[in-house]
């Protein structure tokens, strides 16, 4: 019984997110992408300035 609801319950994700890609668009993706590594680089940044300020004080 376990094994039929694990079979169910992937086979509903997997197509709710097939069905979800036919209404993403590229330029979305890129413009997730390129927020995503900005957020990075500041908070690394960030990180980095508050470890040299902690290390100062």
């Amino acid at each position: 019984m376990k094994t039929s609801s694990l079979q169910l319950g992937i086979g509903t994700g997997s197509g709710t997110l097939l069905s979800a890609f036919a209404f993403i668009n590229t330029d979305d993706v890129l413009k997730t992408v390129v927020l995503a590594a900005i957020g990075a680089v500041v908070s690394f940044a960030v990180s980095w300035a508050l470890q040299r300020w902690k290390r100062k004080g």
